[in-house]
């Protein structure tokens, strides 16, 4: 066939294409020409997802026994610290276009995955839930002001159905609202600090040598955040698959250089802002929430600004680290039948459904919980990529039932105990969850595939001896779905005649 660079192999069940509980579109490998994410865009979305109301409560949590200074230094340097387990994930995307979701059939099992996949995916379908409340309680604030009419609930589905539109339209639309959202959540959020900053010395308080009684301990407030983004940390990919990176690049810097600036520098400082915000919000009010207090506190424009950014910044964040997540792990559990556009307002109708009010009252509890199954994930996901295939990977045997990613009925036994363990400790541990959890999972996993999985499962990639031939960006190639369960690498340059859909018109 002209062209074809290298066809690695062809997968049998994906024969009747379209028919394969394997292959959808929108979990396919994307393709350079479909990485439309630039440098600017990727740290606008890391902006609007940094802003959400956790944050606040995790500033105001930390001052209340820790000086200002410290707190931040301690959420930056956490933030740093992740992004260094977020930019190890991230090469998944940037390397061969993958999905979270379709890459844990490598370590989980063609069929294992979808336990994973699927609690994550919920997992952010219930932020979406929390976010579209606070949202709509910011809209019903607008719009009682200037009209009077109070009902919160209309605006809540309101906003629900409009994102789950927005999100539905594609990458491009999310990147596009990520870049308006940013620049406004800044600004506001700058002017929200001199207000409460204000209010704090009217009160004869200064909130840069406030001394809070509790007791906080440095290390759990560090951890705490890690645990934070742990959701984020493993499905990277979902938004890095999209991020624009240099055909050929083999170097690790190279290659994700446009996500260095979003993990290392956007995230960490907008994180420690936002934080700051909701501490000087606890030391001059006794209130974590500086919306509530600014919305006691204001009138007129500078309410209705407010209560924008508020907005601005639950849709932004619900874009990008909700909703395109969510969808992508139900669409691999549920493909063919649901499409990505389906699976997008699938995850609405959950969210939203969810009552997140109630989720509210207990938020840390929920974060706790979810994070250190979560670390686990992360460290099954490093280990797997980093030591056991050294970023190789046989990418069309992804999508095939009877390929080397069945393992022992669909499932890889060793994935399955390592995330129970790993998940199990890091639930016990639950204040250090995030190391924990890492750490145990990434280590019994590899010791159950070197003694027990490999001898029995024989992996291509690595009985090549980790050849290119299972690298794509690297080595300047595309992986292409040809139709009839048909994988081949390409060029960039020839792949816009190649048949494989497009998740993102």
């Amino acid at each position: 066939m002209t062209g074809v660079t290298n066809v690695i192999g062809q997968s049998p069940d994906l024969a009747a294409e379209g028919k394969s509980h394997l292959l959808e579109k929108s979990i396919l490998p994307v393709r350079f020409d479909q990485r439309t994410i630039g440098f600017f865009g990727f740290i606008a979305m890391w902006v609007g997802m940094a802003v959400i109301i956790a944050t606040f409560q995790l500033g105001a949590g930390g001052v209340s026994g820790l000086p200002l200074s410290t707190v931040i230094i301690t959420i930056l340097l956490a933030n740093m610290a992740l992004g260094i387990v977020m930019t190890l994930t991230a090469d998944i995307g940037t390397e061969h276009g993958l999905s979270f979701a379709v890459y844990l059939r490598a370590p989980f099992g063609v069929f294992g995955t979808h336990l994973p996949a699927v609690s994550r995916g919920i997992v952010a379908a219930l932020w979406f839930g929390i976010q579209t409340y606070l949202g709509a309680l910011a809209l019903n604030g607008i719009v009682e002001y200037l009209t009077g009419f109070n009902n919160w609930f209309v605006w809540y589905a309101a906003f629900a159905i409009v994102q789950v539109i927005n999100t539905a339209m594609g990458i491009r639309a999310v990147e596009v609202l990520a870049s308006i959202a940013a620049p406004a959540i800044i600004g506001i959020s700058v002017w929200m600090y001199f207000m409460l900053d204000n209010l704090a010395v009217a009160q004869g308080l200064n909130i840069w040598t406030f001394q809070g009684t509790g007791q906080v301990s440095v290390l759990a407030l560090f951890i705490a955040n890690m645990s934070f983004w742990s959701a984020l940390a493993v499905d990277i990919p979902n938004l890095t698959r999209y991020l624009r990176t240099q055909s050929g690049a083999r170097s690790f810097m190279r290659r994700n250089r446009n996500v260095f600036v979003a993990q290392f520098i956007a995230l960490p400082f907008t994180q420690a802002w936002i934080a700051l915000i909701g501490a000087a919000s606890f030391i001059a009010a006794g209130d974590w929430n500086p919306v509530t207090v600014i919305q006691q506190q204001g009138q007129g424009a500078s309410l209705i600004v407010l209560l924008v950014m508020v907005i601005l910044a639950q849709w932004s964040t619900n874009n990008s680290a909700n909703l395109i997540p969510a969808a992508l792990t139900f669409v691999n559990a549920a493909a063919p039948r649901l499409s990505y556009a389906y699976g997008i307002v699938l995850a609405g109708i959950i969210g939203t459904l969810a009552m997140p009010w109630l989720i509210l009252d207990n938020l840390f509890t929920f974060l706790g919980y979810y994070g250190a199954l979560l670390s686990a994930v992360g460290g099954i996901i490093v280990a797997d990529y980093y030591v056991v295939r050294r970023r190789r990977l046989n990418v069309p045997a992804l999508y095939s039932a009877d390929g080397q990613y069945r393992f022992m009925a669909g499932v890889n036994p060793a994935a399955m105990i390592a995330w129970i363990l790993g998940g199990g400790l890091a639930l016990y541990f639950l204040t250090y969850a995030y190391v924990v959890g890492f750490g145990a999972a990434f280590v019994i996993y590899l010791i159950l595939m070197k003694i027990w999985i490999l001898p029995r499962y024989p992996q291509a990639e690595i009985d090549s001896g980790f050849s290119d031939n299972y690298l794509a960006t690297s080595v300047g190639l595309d992986w292409v779905h040809e139709g009839n369960g048909e994988f081949v690498r390409r060029p960039p340059g020839e792949t816009a005649t190649a048949t494989a859909g497009k998740a993102d018109a």
